[in-house]
């Protein structure tokens, strides 16, 4: 498993060491996430990230804001992804705050959505208070760009989706009402999507205002 659950034990500088019971684990500044506190005693679960073999043993480095944390959590909460009925196809996560996680089934009778929701939210609320409520949106992935793309501007509501391949731009028309959800708070949801789909979204509404994302890991985004 690349996931672990440990005790909190002490802080190096700003370096957070966790107690696993046999071993002990470094939670760099660089891999925390900035929204949590980290309180010495409380139990936590980390990704493993690296294991590094020293003179004194393996130095093992873990992390709370890599994507693969979520990845895993969901393996673990949903029956279906660890018995391979359910993939996830993509995942884009901005820790602390938001992530997109795109998931698929070959299995027609399988709703893969509904699958890692869960009865009433169940699994995905378990996965949000293990992140201390970061928004977790579950896309279903589709094989067609354009579907895919309108799929991943959830919440938003999409009216249309124009793909050229060529550019791997994608324009996208939302209604006025739904412009500000597509950007999302800052681009927010915009710059996940793109960054899920790898494709570079242009997003206009009917009255043609246009805003568009990269695909990049920063996510620059200009309003044209």
């Amino acid at each position: 498993t690349e996931i672990v659950t440990g005790t909190i034990q002490r802080f190096d500088k700003k370096n957070v060491i966790i107690d696993l019971g046999k071993t002990e684990v470094v939670l760099p500044t660089s891999e925390q996430i900035p929204s949590e506190e980290y309180v010495q005693g409380t139990r936590i679960k980390v990704y493993i990230l690296e294991v590094k073999k020293t003179t004194k043993g393996p130095q093992i480095t873990v992390s709370r804001s890599h994507p693969g944390l979520v990845k895993r959590l969901f393996e673990l909460e949903v029956p279906e992804i660890y018995e391979g009925l359910v993939e996830i196809k993509g995942i884009s996560r901005e820790a602390g705050s938001r992530t997109k996680i795109a998931v698929h089934s070959k299995n027609e009778n399988i709703d893969p959505v509904g699958a890692c929701v869960g009865s009433k939210g169940s699994r995905v609320q378990a996965i949000v208070d293990e992140l201390h409520g970061e928004k977790i949106d579950i896309i279903k992935w589709n094989k067609n760009a354009d579907e895919y793309i309108s799929n991943a501007l959830s919440p938003a509501k999409v009216l249309n989706v124009t793909v050229e391949e060529n550019t791997k731009i994608a324009r996208v028309t939302v209604s006025e009402n739904q412009l500000s959800l597509a950007i999302g708070k800052e681009g927010q949801n915009a710059r996940l999507a793109a960054k899920l789909t790898g494709w570079k979204i242009d997003i206009k509404s009917q009255e043609q205002d246009c805003f568009n994302v990269n695909d990049n890991a920063r996510g620059d985004e200009s309003a044209t």
